[in-house]
C-alpha cells in the first residue's frame, strides 16, 4: 500500500478511538522489559508501517517507516554497501522504537545513539496531526524532544536517516585485563583510535574484562558462524582475533540474546541441538519472558519449593568514563550479576537532547546487564533496582527507561529535564491521550 494511503488510514483509526481510552501500538514484536499485568488499553493497528520505502545509495540516506525491524532495514541497506550509523544489537528492535526509546551498539562510541543520523521524522502526534519535523523547521522542538519519549508524543511514521558506507568483513581482536581501571583507560585510548570501526567490552568477573576493537576490511581468510552450535560471547575468551561477515556482526549478539539464551537451556549442546535455528533469536526468548512474567511461573516454582524470590534486575545504564571503574566496583560488591556487557558512547556531535541530556565531546561507557538476583529476608522487589539508580545518579550518569523505573516524581523529571518536556507535550498531546514520560515509565501504562 502507498505510504500516504496508509498515513490517512491510520489518522482516521487514531481519530476514531475513544478519547478517554489509552492507546498501545499492536505490534508483532517488543523489547520493553516492562510487562503489564492487564492490557486495558486500544491497541492502534500500525502494521502497514514495516518497510523500507527507499534507499539512495548515492546520497546514501534511506526512507523508512516506523514500525521496521532493523533486520529488514539492515537487509535492505547492506544490498548498497550500506548500513544505518547504529545498529542494535537485536534484530526485532524498530527504528521508530530506537529513536523514541534509544538505541545503542559498538559504533556508539563514535556515531552516537541512532537519532543522531535521523535527517527528518514523519509523526503521528498525540492530538492526531501528522507533522513532518526536521531540526530546522517549525517542529524543531518536536524533533529533539522525540529521542527517549517512549511514544508519549507521538509515533514515528517514516523517517529519513543517514547511512554509512561498509566493507564486505569485519576483523575483531578480544583484549583481555584483568583490571578494571587498566581496562577503561585502554577503553579510552581505543576510542580515540581512528582505525577501529567498533568498540564494545565483555566482563566475566572482577579480573576477567574483554575489549572487543573491531573494523571493517575487505578480506577475511574465513569467517564464524555464531547462529549453529557456536556461542559468540564464549568466543571472546578463547579466541584473539576473528572474522564476520558484516551481517553476522552486526546479529552477533541476538543468536543467544547475548547470554540470556542459557536460562532456556539453548547453551546446552544437546538442547542447542533441537532447538530449531530459527528459534535461536532473542524475539523468541522475549516472548517466553513476558509469559512467564505474566502467568508467575517461575515465582510459583521457587515459592513451591520455599527458595527465596527474586528481582528482575534488567538494565542499561551510562556512566561517565571516568566513574566506570567505581560503578563496576560497586556492582560486583553489590549486585553480582555476569557477565556485563561494555559500550562506550559519545555524542556524535555538540547538538544536546533535552530528554536524555548527556554532555557533548563527553565519553559515556553503557553497562547492560540483564538477569536477577535474589531477595534476602526482609528485601521487597525493587531493592537492586533502586540501588543501582542511586548509584548512577550520583556518578553522574543516567539510565535507559525501557525496563522498571522506580524514581519518585520530583527525581524522575529532575533527571530527564520535565521542564522541557511539558510544553512540547502540551502543544502536541494538549489531552492528554497520550500517557506522560512518568506515569508510562513507572506505573507500566
Amino acid at each position: 500500500m502507498d505510504h500516504s494511503v496508509a498515513t490517512a488510514r491510520l489518522q482516521r483509526s487514531y481519530s476514531a478511538l475513544p478519547a478517554d481510552s489509552p492507546v498501545r501500538l499492536a505490534k508483532r514484536t517488543s523489547n520493553l522489559f516492562r510487562f503489564r499485568a492487564g492490557d486495558p488499553a486500544t491497541r492502534l493497528d500500525v502494521s502497514e508501517f514495516g518497510k523500507v520505502l527507499k534507499v539512495d545509495a548515492r546520497e546514501r540516506t534511506a526512507d523508512v517507516q516506523g514500525m521496521t525491524t532493523y533486520e529488514d532495514l539492515v537487509a535492505a541497506t547492506l544490498a548498497h554497501g550500506l548500513m544505518p550509523y547504529v545498529v542494535p544489537q537485536l534484530k526485532t528492535i524498530t527504528i521508530g522504537g530506537a529513536v523514541t526509546g534509544l538505541g545503542i551498539e559498538s559504533t556508539s562510541f563514535k556515531h552516537g545513539l541512532p537519532h543522531e543520523s535521523v535527517l527528518e521524522m514523519e509523526i503521528l502526534t498525540g492530538d492526531g496531526r501528522i507533522v513532518i519535523a526536521r531540526p530546522d523547521n517549525e517542529h524543531a522542538a518536536l524533533f529533539d524532544a522525540f529521542p527517549n519519549s517512549y511514544g508519549t508524543l507521538g509515533y514515528a511514521l517514516r523517517l529519513k536517516i543517514e547511512l554509512l558506507p561498509v566493507k564486505p568483513y569485519v576483523k575483531l581482536r578480544h583484549v583481555r585485563f584483568d583490571d578494571a581501571e587498566q581496562a577503561f583507560a585502554a577503553l579510552v585510548k581505543e576510542c580515540a583510535n581512528e582505525s577501529n570501526d567498533f568498540v564494545d567490552g565483555t566482563v566475566f568477573s572482577r579480573d576477567e574484562i574483554y575489549l572487543t576493537l573491531a573494523e571493517f576490511t575487505d578480506e577475511a581468510p574465513a569467517t564464524s558462524d555464531y547462529t549453529g552450535m557456536d556461542i559468540y560471547y564464549r568466543s571472546l575468551q578463547t579466541r584473539q582475533t576473528d572474522y564476520l561477515t558484516v551481517s553476522d556482526y552486526l546479529w552477533r549478539w541476538d543468536t543467544d540474546w547475548f547470554w540470556c539464551s542459557r536460562a532456556f537451556g539453548v547453551q546446552n549442546k544437546f538442547v542447542r541441538a533441537l532447538w530449531p535455528r530459527r528459534y535461536r533469536r532473542s524475539d523468541t526468548y522475549h516472548k517466553i519472558v513476558a509469559f512467564d512474567r505474566k502467568h508467575r511461573l517461575t515465582d510459583r516454582v521457587r515459592k513451591a519449593r520455599g527458595q527465596q524470590a527474586e528481582e528482575p534486575v534488567v538494565q542499561d545504564v551510562e556512566v561517565p568514563v571516568g566513574h566506570a571503574a567505581e560503578f563496576l566496583d560497586f556492582f560486583h560488591r553489590e549486585v553480582g550479576i555476569t557477565p556485563v556487557w561494555l559500550c562506550p558512547l559519545r555524542l556524535r556531535g555538540s547538538k544536546t537532547w533535552p530528554l536524555y541530556p548527556l554532555e557533548p565531546e563527553s565519553l559515556y561507557v553503557n553497562f547492560g546487564f540483564w538477569s536477577s538476583v535474589s531477595l534476602k529476608p526482609g528485601m521487597s522487589v525493587g531493592y537492586y533496582n533502586r540501588l543501582i539508580e542511586d548509584e548512577v545518579t550520583s556518578l553522574g550518569g543516567h539510565k535507559s527507561l525501557y525496563s522498571t523505573v522506580h524514581y519518585g516524581r520530583e527525581e524522575f523529571w529532575r533527571l530527564y529535564h520535565g521542564d522541557a518536556y511539558a510544553p512540547i507535550k502540551a502543544a502536541y498531546d494538549p489531552a492528554g491521550r497520550l500517557p506522560d514520560l512518568y506515569t508510562k515509565c513507572t506505573n507500566a501504562k
